[in-house]
């Protein structure tokens, strides 16, 4: 494996990998000692303020109920807990760019990330990303308030080239208890996509297990179950047919890396102008030189694989409402759509 690939898999597996879960059983002779304490020296990387955020919001349970920080571990205790993972050891340097907020407030952030941009510093980009802006952002609020933990809170994550809704933790609290949400899947996670192809029904599940390639480490494939990878479940409905291609909304049940892209190239859809799983091509239609022309044509007005995170919803960590968010789609997703509705009609009237 050449370095680049070698770095490509540890940024991949970190992002399946924002938040972890540990399970421990106490010894037969384990004497009475608060579960912070006891944690702390079994798990790495980690420090008594996040174990303590961890179990005020429910994240550790102790023979499957949740405790307080000041629970006495008793012998045979079985424990589980889900903690943000740790973040690594990079400079975050702060740098001005722009930022699309559609809300904010002292513990959290939500942002329409714009398509091109990648989220976390890393091997080939340790400047320019989404975490670099954030840092700024934080640095230069009027009223920085003392909880703010230094760094912008990652619980998911989207690719360079998706556009769409996230929300960043601004204190630990808000990181621990955003963690257990999407560690327990209460959170609402609905995409658009255009794919190629046309459905025969208007609903679907996909299932199978993501893991990296064995043929190319850079890019993730589906596993019969039990070979390979992690479990993967993603919800698609038809939003509308346009003949060679059809829009859709697909919904996360799971957020493995490159999951909806990866899923739909398994059931013969790929991702419109996905050059890593072969959307990038004519996978559809005929080979009259007019119709190369109008693809071609498409595959400039949005020049990236056709996706967008529109809808976002999980529980506020400190009022306990449920917030929702909804995003436009971008104009260039609203474009190639509307060249392709448009041919999709022509192509009719013309039958």
């Amino acid at each position: 494996m050449s370095k680049q690939e070698f770095h490509a898999e540890q940024e991949q597996q970190e992002e399946d990998a924002l938040y972890e879960h540990y399970c421990v059983v106490a010894d037969k002779g384990q004497n009475p000692l608060r579960i912070d304490r006891f944690l702390l020296d079994r798990i790495e990387n980690t420090s008594r303020s996040r174990l303590q955020a961890a179990a005020r919001n429910g994240n550790i349970l102790v023979n499957k109920k949740p405790v307080k920080p000041n629970y006495k571990v008793k012998p045979d205790d079985q424990i589980s807990i889900v903690l943000p993972y740790p973040v690594r050891e990079i400079e975050l340097i702060p740098e001005n760019i722009p930022l699309d907020i559609v809300y904010e407030d002292d513990t959290l952030l939500v942002l329409n990330k714009q398509p091109g941009i990648v989220v976390h510093p890393g091997y080939g980009n340790y400047t320019g990303t989404l975490v670099n802006a954030l840092v700024y952002h934080f640095d230069n609020l009027p009223e920085r308030k003392t909880n703010y933990f230094g760094r912008p809170g990652l619980v998911h994550r989207l690719d360079k080239h998706t556009s769409g809704l996230m929300v960043i933790a601004k204190t630990e609290n808000a990181l621990t208890h955003l963690a257990r949400q999407f560690y327990d899947r209460t959170t609402e996670r609905l995409y658009n996509a255009l794919v190629w192809g046309n459905f025969d029904e208007d609903r679907g599940t996909i299932t199978g297990h993501l893991g990296r390639s064995l043929k190319n480490r850079k890019v993730m494939t589906v596993f019969p179950e039990g070979d390979h990878g992690k479990h993967a479940v993603t919800h698609y409905k038809v939003l509308e047919r346009l003949g060679y291609v059809t829009f859709v909304e697909c919904k996360l049940e799971t957020g493995r890396t490159h999951q909806i892209r990866v899923h739909m190239k398994h059931i013969g859809h790929p991702l419109f102008n996905d050059p890593e799983y072969d959307g990038n091509r004519l996978v559809k239609g005929t080979h009259f030189t007019k119709y190369k022309q109008f693809v071609t044509n498409a595959f400039k007005t949005c020049p990236r694989h056709v996706l967008h995170a529109k809808t976002l919803g999980f529980t506020h960590p400190e009022t306990g409402k449920r917030m929702h968010f909804d995003s436009e789609l971008p104009d260039d997703i609203q474009k190639v759509v509307a060249k392709w509705r448009a041919y999709a009609q022509h192509a009719k009237t013309n039958d």
